[in-house]
């Protein structure tokens, strides 16, 4: 009899034990990423899933080079296909809008091969590791994929001459690009911050003029200019977004990380075209401590996904 108590009593512990255990949101203690809600909350990925899948778009920032960032964006797109079915619309800035006709061609119907894609567009370099898996995804369940972003070419002429000379491109040209003229608000946080390190247009004038600007970076264009070439990039990709949607649609966008940061850039220019739609955003950022949330990434998104700093990445 008392071996029989005794028994029942470890089990009762161990069982008790497991649930406690259970309930830890993070039992390792080098795990390689932790989900957190904008105020430094340890949020389950069930948690977040649950939520951003009541929104009407979710902007995903990642890290172009991260692994976890790669498999987590396939794995929130299998999610939501599981919610949504045929509603659901990807899209990214890795794909540029005049690569939206053999795209189609591709996915939706069937006149190119997967190998005559390849060959026949603009792709990033990593495009086969870490892109292509949700393109073979999208087409294998009949999903539509949006190319969202604005021809490269297209904001390098603006960093050079300035947002004016778009109004000199052809018909063709323009239904790339969201309606001219292009709204700016530069006081969005990312803008101010990138513009940060470079001088202000008065002092480049400046130095152009004493001949001090040399080869460096800002020898091609005047800093406002530069900073106008990464918001039309966003305004590109917000535009796109919500003129690609019907009734019940929802989009997943991703896209580098500093194109939703702290709720601005894409998230702005949806605001602008077309307000009133539920977003969710989720930010990738790396930190050396992962169990912690750091202040400067508070607020950075409705959730950031921490990775550890030396996790190993897709390419260099």
């Amino acid at each position: 009899m008392k071996r029989i108590i005794s028994a029942i009593l470890f089990l009762t512990f161990a069982v008790t034990l497991v649930a406690q255990n259970s309930n830890d949101k993070y039992c390792n203690d080098n795990p390689a990423y932790v989900i957190y809600s904008k105020d430094g909350s340890f949020v389950t990925y069930k948690q977040m899933m649950t939520d951003i899948a009541n929104a009407d778009i979710c902007l995903f920032g990642e890290q172009h080079n991260d692994p976890i960032s790669h498999w987590l964006k396939l794995e929130i797109v299998r999610g939501l296909h599981a919610k949504k079915g045929s509603n659901l619309v990807v899209g990214a800035e890795m794909w540029e809008r005049d690569n939206q006709l053999i795209l189609d061609e591709m996915l939706v119907h069937d006149l190119v091969d997967g190998p005559t894609y390849m060959e026949s567009s603009k792709l990033w370099p990593n495009v086969e590791t870490d892109y292509l898996p949700i393109l073979q995804y999208v087409k294998s369940n009949g999903l539509r994929f949006i190319a969202t972003n604005i021809p490269r070419r297209y904001a390098r002429l603006i960093y050079k001459k300035g947002p004016e000379y778009l109004d000199s491109l052809s018909d063709l040209a323009k239904s790339y690009l969201p309606p001219l003229p292009i709204h700016y608000n530069l006081n969005e946080s990312i803008y101010q911050l990138m513009a940060t390190p470079f001088p202000t247009d008065e002092e480049w004038d400046q130095m152009k003029a004493e001949g001090r600007l040399g080869k460096g970076p800002m020898s091609g264009g005047r800093p406002s200019n530069l900073v106008k070439a990464q918001a039309v990039k966003d305004a590109t990709m917000g535009y796109y977004i919500v003129n690609n949607m019907n009734k019940g649609d929802y989009f997943f966008h991703f896209h580098g990380e500093l194109h939703s940061a702290n709720f601005t850039a894409i998230y702005y220019y949806i605001n602008y075209y077309a307000p009133g739609h539920n977003i969710k955003t989720v930010s990738v950022v790396k930190q050396s401590d992962v169990l912690t949330l750091s202040e400067d990434n508070l607020n950075r998104a409705d959730y950031i996904i921490v990775v550890p700093n030396n996790m190993a990445v897709t390419y260099k």
